[in-house]
């Protein structure tokens, strides 16, 4: 694995890559249990099709 992505300027520690990575899955993760408490407020559908 080549070392392409790593930004040309100040190499980041591996603990702030590993900080910034979950952050941004922490908001990621947010906004889908935003959207799936959206979608759970609407009736299910009658046909018993409602599984993911």
């Amino acid at each position: 694995m080549s070392q392409e992505a790593v930004p040309s300027s100040q190499p980041k520690g591996l603990l702030q890559q590993m900080e910034e990575l979950m952050a941004a899955l922490n908001a990621d993760l947010s906004q889908l249990d935003a959207d799936f408490q959206q979608s759970t407020e609407r009736p299910a559908p009658a046909d018993g099709s409602d599984h993911a």
